[in-house]
């Protein structure tokens, strides 16, 4: 499931290629023809980023709300631009990853993971629709916009851009009451509310729950936007196991797991993918960007020894999606 810094990246998308322009709205597939058919014409207001959830603005309090869910994605295709790609030639990508590394151009993932033409599916997933979309950044058409390709649920277009969604657990029109609403369901997200406010807000939820932490951290209702690979990642850096209730965590390693959460999301939003290693230089910091294997602590590393004690790390199910740790560093 795509993650909060995807999403993050995903909004930043729309406000630099879609917003403020009018919109021609389409349902190539059928599924969403009548919503569609409600947001065609109007102009692109604002974008909302919360957690995993989108919401999109359109004029006259017509939001569209999108969560990807499992298998969701936006592909963009046309004359498509980026904050996060001019920060990176600017230097800033390397300055706020830290570790000395001073980057002048983005280091593509070997799965695409950064991409910004297809973002949110899952990589098995992406491989497939990158076969049967090949050309979808525009670079292969004759002609602008490009056909539809697949179940391509929404398709926003503008003069100049695209963006094609397929396949979201939800995708809806409502009112600014009723996006409220969704909202004041959400525990928080750094990026959205970095105040100490929310850090005593995510604190104090997960102090008084007897639920293990490895839940928490995923129940969107407490914390938004961390998905299984940030928990894997956030338990070991902060040497938490996973099973402890909440409620036994002392309040400084509560909130160290919000200030960590908070330092490594606008990360992501900036590289495009999830790194959690710390002060990697150089030829090993180009590796963990061009490669999962070399990014993470524990994630996707069971049987692996730990890169820290040599333990091997553990892979079991918790809430249904499989957890890895280390059972000698997160005792």
């Amino acid at each position: 499931m795509p993650e909060g810094h995807s999403v993050h990246r995903i909004a930043r998308q729309f406000r630099t290629n879609f917003q403020g322009h009018r919109v021609a709205a389409s349902s190539p597939q059928g599924r969403f023809a009548e919503g569609a058919s409600i947001l065609d014409g109007r102009t692109l207001t604002d974008v909302k980023a919360v957690g995993k959830q989108m919401f999109l603005d359109f004029d006259d309090d017509l939001w569209l709300r999108v969560h990807l869910g499992m298998y969701g994605a936006w592909d963009f295709a046309g004359e498509i631009t980026s904050d996060a790609t001019i920060a990176s030639a600017n230097g800033r990508m390397g300055q706020t990853n830290q570790h000395g590394t001073d980057l002048a151009a983005v280091i593509l993932d070997e799965a695409g993971e950064n991409s910004l033409h297809s973002i949110g599916a899952p990589r098995k997933t992406r491989v497939r629709m990158s076969e049967q979309t090949k050309g979808l950044s525009g670079e292969d058409w004759d002609t602008f916009p490009p056909p539809p390709v697949g179940a391509v649920r929404l398709r926003l277009l503008t003069e100049h851009a695209v963006a094609d969604l397929r396949g979201p657990t939800a995708c809806e029109i409502l009112d600014g009451e009723r996006v409220n609403a969704v909202i004041a369901k959400l525990g928080p997200d750094p990026l959205l509310d970095p105040s100490q406010a929310a850090e005593d807000r995510f604190t104090a939820v997960v102090r008084k729950k007897p639920t293990p932490i490895g839940l928490l951290l995923m129940d969107q209702s407490v914390v938004s936007g961390i998905g299984n690979v940030y928990r894997a990642e956030l338990l070991f850096r902060s040497r938490i196991n996973p099973h402890t209730p909440g409620k036994q965590i002392p309040e400084e390693l509560v909130r160290g797991l919000w200030q960590d959460w908070a330092r490594l999301l606008p990360i992501g939003v900036e590289t495009g993918q999830m790194m959690t290693m710390d002060d990697l230089r150089g030829e090993d910091y180009r590796k963990a960007m061009a490669s999962r294997d070399d990014r993470h602590w524990v994630y996707k590393r069971e049987g692996l020894p730990c890169r820290v004690c040599g333990t091997n790390i553990v892979l079991e199910e918790m809430g249904a999606r499989k957890l890895y740790w280390c059972p000698n560093c997160q005792r």
